[in-house]
């Protein structure tokens, strides 16, 4: 399946009545077409093939791609370097943009930057503390949170003007995003949670990884209930497990992992656990696909990139379609199993 509105890189797409940028992702999204992004973890290197290296594992596969800001607060190339160099070349890009970091000056001047290259999609995070990554002796910022990060990118591109109220000339296109989680605790809170964050500027979220449907049926009946529904669309995160020690290394230290027990039995009774956990993330998309008021799935396979193309294959969650990618109509990628 295509779509009229693919670009040519360096050519931007016009906006439609009713969307905020010229992005495809909120082009399919406002279509009602199921979405798929992923994760692309930048680079320790100041080599674009890199970036670009990484990228192509999703070739065919995703709609979009983010790149981290200084995940689990460790150092890597810049979420706004690779960004640029991946809408360079015509991929759409998701830029994520942490408060830990920098103060409201260089947020505001990263997301006018990001914009005039071209990125669409921004993605506003608290983030996690330094304390955490490889550099805890960093003094934090956190000038802002979530809440005021959106407030301050909404105002930047509704009202074209800085949050010191100086005019800005030319105001930054952009769909925002944040992130959310429906398994968190206290429970009963989280739709609530994201209700102030649409009620903040989100007309998009990606959630943490969802290992347990029915929790995630309850979650969305709530955003039903608080009329959030039309919205802001939800892009439930997945990810396949490596194995069962993993998955039970990352529900204790990862914190709002939500992973049952027998989640963790399946794949420890299985002889092929790398096999089983990318099974198991299969079954979930396809259950999570039905879902009244899902909008797409976040695949976050960490340090399994290469496997993102089989799990999107094999759920058939795209219906058929490829996703625009550079030379997607000159080439042709088979997919490789993973073992």
């Amino acid at each position: 399946m295509k779509f009229e509105d693919e670009p040519v890189p360096g050519y931007p797409l016009p906006i439609l009545p009713g969307h905020t940028s010229p992005g495809r992702l909120e082009r399919l999204l406002r279509k009602g077409v199921f979405s798929v992004t992923s994760e692309l973890d930048p680079p320790d290197s100041a080599d674009p093939d890199d970036v670009y290296r990484r990228a192509r594992v999703f070739d065919g596969y995703v709609d979009a791609i983010n790149a981290t800001d200084g995940s689990g607060a460790n150092c890597h190339m810049s979420s706004l370097a690779v960004c640029a160099l991946l809408t360079k070349v015509g991929y759409a890009p998701v830029m994520q943009i942490s408060c830990r970091d920098k103060n409201r000056i260089a947020i505001q001047g990263d997301i006018l930057g990001g914009a005039a290259m071209g990125v669409c999609n921004i993605l506003c995070l608290t983030g996690d503390g330094v304390q955490s990554g490889d550099h805890p002796q960093a003094k934090p910022v956190f000038d802002l949170d979530c809440m005021s990060l959106l407030d301050i990118g909404r105002t930047l591109r509704d009202e074209h003007k800085f949050q010191s109220g100086r005019k800005i000339t030319f105001a930054p296109r952009v769909f925002l995003g944040a992130a959310a989680n429906p398994f968190g605790l206290p429970f009963e809170w989280r739709a609530e949670r994201l209700a102030k964050k649409v009620q903040a500027g989100a007309q998009f979220v990606q959630t943490q990884y969802c290992y347990d449907v029915p929790r995630l049926r309850e979650f969305m009946k709530k955003v039903e209930d608080l009329g959030l529904l039309g919205k802001v669309f939800i892009l439930v995160g997945v990810g396949p497990l490596r194995s069962a020690k993993a998955g039970e290394w990352m529900r204790s230290n990862v914190p709002g992992i939500h992973i049952p027990d027998s989640v963790i039995q399946r794949v420890a009774g299985a002889e092929k656990q790398a096999f089983e956990g990318r099974q198991v993330c299969i079954d979930l998309i396809q259950e999570i696909r039905e879902i009244k008021g899902v909008s797409g799935i976040h695949v976050m396979a960490y340090r399994q990139e290469e496997s993102v193309a089989e799990i999107i294959q094999k759920s058939g969650v795209l219906g058929g379609r490829t996703p625009w990618y550079p030379g997607r109509d000159k080439e042709s990628q088979p997919i490789k199993e993973t073992a």
